[in-house]
């Protein structure tokens, strides 16, 4: 029996994982879901090029982008989401969360303010908010 991601779902020779789109995707998630982040990166990458125009795969792979830490993969997928629909708080959010562990909380704190606006009842959207405008306060130091 084989295991999501193993090489026994890939096409021989080829090096592209067997199944379609939607079994990638499905893959990925359960990679992410089993704390492989790098692995479901790479699985949903594929996916996302194969169907650019999917809003799951795309919020998937930012998700496992972050995941594995690759923060500034991650502002690029979160970004596109937000491009797309800059109503989508989520995106907002996993657009800030990621342009603060990449270092750049001009951009973190833009962002998930824009999540707070529209989410006010997000208790957790309003901690990462406070967290980066803290961390920016104490950058610039004393006035």
């Amino acid at each position: 029996m084989s295991t999501a991601g193993s090489p026994e779902d890939e096409l021989p020779g080829e090096g592209i994982p067997g199944g379609g789109v939607y079994e990638w995707y499905r893959r990925g998630l359960d990679l992410l879901a089993s704390g492989d982040p790098a692995a479901a990166a790479t699985l949903l990458a594929r996916a996302a090029e194969a169907e650019p125009g999917s809003r799951s795969i795309l919020e998937a792979l930012a998700r496992a982008q972050y995941d594995a830490g690759r923060y500034h993969d991650a502002i690029d997928s979160f970004a596109q989401l937000a491009a797309v629909n800059p109503t989508d708080d989520y995106a907002q959010f996993g657009l800030g969360l990621a342009a603060s562990r990449a270092g750049d909380l001009g951009l973190a704190a833009e962002h998930l303010a824009l999540a707070v606006a529209m989410r006010p009842d997000l208790a957790h959207y309003a901690r990462a908010l406070r967290g980066v405008r803290a961390r920016r306060a104490s950058q610039r130091g004393p006035a």
